[in-house]
């Protein structure tokens, strides 16, 4: 055997192992994905979607893994992890103004560009080609992961790589404005047409599904048409679900959801609350969108709002100072939305005034767009919340109890100090809870970060607090 094939060689003998032992569809979803990459004497290297990716299939199958790399390799085998590097996006044209060259932006997704995709032309049994509509600015290179959407973009990327074929069908997509759901949604599409071309994509919003239905209703003979045309789909995503509202839509939705379903195509939702609480949709259709994985967006934590900003300023080719980055991810914490309209606004400030992107410029902006000053949160701030949702003490949250209770509200309280507070340290966290170590703080963050994967009723009261702690958009 050619020892540069070797490593693909003992993976595909690991996998058809593996293969027989955990359940297809899991097989599917968790070693599909992974690539082999090479072979050192006894150590293998492959390759992980991404950092979760990996976390999840030590933490399942690690058993598994290890027994069968001993069986194909022997009992010296070791595994190394790779993880994916997302590709960083070329910088973009500035105006002249900014006093920076412009750079010609370039896009790998190759996008049929205009037309709009008519569901009142039968398509036949040709291949129908079709505009996705899909924006490629929306790839997952801008995507900006953090805690926030970590489950997100995992579960996206294993759908890229595998449409239709993972246990995650359909994706739900869910939570506030600007958190990131129709970018997220985009990016797999994106993803899926560069890797295969041949697949029919389409994005679509769920009112202009509801337009379309109803012109198809009132001209003779175009409702089976605009029905045979989305049988034809082999990607659909449909953003903002929620305005699927009529009973006619919904029919007509029911039976395409089941058709595609069926036929192992993917489905992609979003919307703007969880299936739970959808008003006005037949139980049939709700519980169909719980078939596969729900996924909640939520408020991104300083870091994460820090690292789009720095992203932003790669993509626009421009340079801003480190200070009005961090002011600015400081300030605004609603969502991604008002953050990157903020980082224009300082930069259209800059330009039309010839100015210099100064913190004091950040804060002229962002006066205009926060309804009020944001006051300045606290550790002492986080914990008196904390205490009051747990209704427990401080005392006993600073305490050394080991009641589950108070365990959890205190890993709740230094996870919340960590995302929601800038600039404040391991070491002043763990020394306002009882006195901690640092290593404590970092291990309660993760703790907290698991279980809101796992929990959802630990999620909701992450998610309680958070909103009760960050200031409300006007």
């Amino acid at each position: 055997m050619n020892e540069s094939e070797r490593h693909i060689s003992v993976w595909n003998h690991f996998l058809t192992i593996v293969e027989q032992i955990v359940e297809p569809q899991k097989f599917s979803t968790w070693f599909k994905p992974v690539r082999p990459v090479s072979i050192q004497e006894s150590t293998l290297t492959v390759e992980v979607p991404s950092d979760f990716f990996r976390e999840y299939l030590e933490a399942t199958y690690l058993d598994v893994i290890k027994k069968v790399l001993r069986r194909v390799i022997g009992a010296d085998a070791k595994l190394v992890y790779n993880v994916r590097t997302v590709r960083t996006q070329p910088a973009m044209a500035v105006p002249e103004a900014a006093g920076i060259p412009p750079v010609n932006r370039e896009v790998s997704v190759n996008i049929q560009p205009s037309g709009t995709p008519n569901p009142f032309v039968y398509p036949g049994l040709r291949k129908i080609q079709i505009d996705p509509k899909l924006n490629p600015v929306y790839c997952f290179a801008n995507f900006i992961v953090g805690e926030c959407n970590k489950m997100g973009y995992t579960a996206g990327t294993a759908i890229s790589a595998a449409p239709g074929k993972t246990s995650f069908n359909p994706l739900f997509i869910f939570g506030g404005p600007g958190l990131g759901k129709t970018h997220l949604a985009q990016a797999i599409g994106i993803a899926i047409h560069e890797r295969y071309p041949d697949l029919v994509v389409l994005y679509i919003n769920g009112h202009e599904f509801k337009t379309q239905y109803m012109e198809a209703v009132n001209v003779r003979n175009k409702l089976t048409d605009f029905l045979g045309f989305y049988k034809k789909i082999d990607v659909l995503i449909v953003d903002d679900i929620q305005d699927l509202q009529g009973p006619g839509t919904q029919n007509a939705f029911f039976n395409i959801f089941n058709y595609l379903h069926q036929c192992g195509k993917q489905l992609i939702f979003t919307s703007d609350r969880a299936p739970v609480e959808l008003q006005n949709f037949e139980d049939r259709l709700l519980s169909r969108f719980k078939w596969g994985l729900s996924v909640e967006l939520l408020h991104p934590d300083y870091a994460t709002r820090l690292k789009m900003l720095q992203s932003l300023c790669r993509r626009e080719g421009v340079c801003i100072g480190q200070d009005v980055l961090e002011y600015l991810a400081s300030h605004i914490k609603t969502n991604f939305r008002e953050l990157e309209g903020a980082f224009l606004s300082v930069m259209a400030y800059a330009t039309a005034m010839h100015a210099e992107n100064s913190v004091e410029l950040a804060a002229k902006v962002t006066e205009k767009i926060v309804s009020a000053p944001a006051k300045e949160l606290t550790i002492s701030a986080v914990q008196a919340a904390v205490c009051e949702y747990f209704n427990i003490s401080y005392d006993d949250l600073v305490s050394k109890s080991r009641k589950r209770q108070i365990v959890q509200a205190r890993q709740i309280s230094m996870y919340l100090c960590r995302s929601l507070i800038s600039n404040c340290s391991l070491s002043a966290i763990g020394a306002e809870t009882g006195g901690k170590d640092h290593a404590t703080v970092l291990h309660s963050c993760s703790v907290v970060s698991d279980l809101m994967l796992t929990d959802r009723v630990f999620k909701k009261n992450v998610s309680d607090l958070e909103a009760k702690l960050l200031p409300q958009e006007a």
